[in-house]
C-alpha cells in the first residue's frame, strides 16, 4: 500500500560531499545544466543549487567582478582588434583583385565592403602608379583593348 505524502513534514536531504558540490557547480557554469535540472538530478533543493554557485564559483565565472568601465574597455578593444581584422581581409581582397583583375568583392559583398575595397585598390593603385602590388606592370586585358577600340572608332564619326 503507498504512504501518502506528509505535505507537514520536512523532506530530509543527504549531506552532499564537497566533490559533488563542485561538480554541479562546474556543470551549471558551463552550461551543460540548468538549475533546475541538476535540482530533479541530483536530488538537492534549488536554493543550495543558488547557494553552492555563489560560494564555489570564482570570480571569473560569476562576472560579477568587472566593473562597467572595464566591461566598456575590453569591447572597445574587441572593436579595435575586429576593425584591424577587416582592414587586413580587404587590403588582400583588394591586392587579389588588382592581381587577377577579377572584381570579387562586387559579387559577393556587401555594396558598403564592396565600396572600401574600391577606395582601397584606387590609393594602392595612386601609390604605385601602374605598379601591381608584386611589382608587374598592369597590362590591359582584351576586354578593355577592345572597348578602347571602340571607343576610338566611335569618337572619329
Amino acid at each position: 500500500m503507498k504512504t501518502q505524502k506528509e505535505p507537514w513534514r520536512k523532506k530530509s536531504y543527504q549531506k552532499a560531499t564537497l566533490d559533488l558540490k563542485l561538480f554541479v557547480v562546474d556543470q551549471i557554469q558551463n552550461g551543460q545544466i540548468s538549475v533546475n535540472f541538476a535540482f530533479k538530478k541530483y536530488d538537492v533543493p534549488r536554493t543550495t543549487i543558488n547557494y553552492w554557485i555563489k560560494k564555489y564559483s570564482t570570480l571569473v565565472q560569476q562576472n560579477t567582478g568587472m566593473s562597467k568601465n572595464d566591461e566598456i574597455k575590453k569591447l572597445k578593444e574587441k572593436i579595435e582588434e575586429l576593425e584591424f581584422q577587416k582592414d587586413f581581409q580587404q587590403d588582400i581582397i583588394a591586392d587579389m583583385e588588382i592581381i587577377t583583375g577579377v572584381d570579387m568583392s562586387k559579387k559577393s559583398l556587401p555594396k558598403t565592403l564592396a565600396k572600401e575595397i574600391e577606395l582601397k585598390k584606387k590609393n594602392r593603385l595612386k601609390q604605385s602608379g601602374s605598379m601591381d602590388v608584386l611589382g608587374l606592370v598592369n597590362k590591359p586585358f582584351t576586354k578593355d583593348l577592345k572597348a578602347n577600340k571602340n571607343n576610338k572608332s566611335i569618337n572619329k564619326k
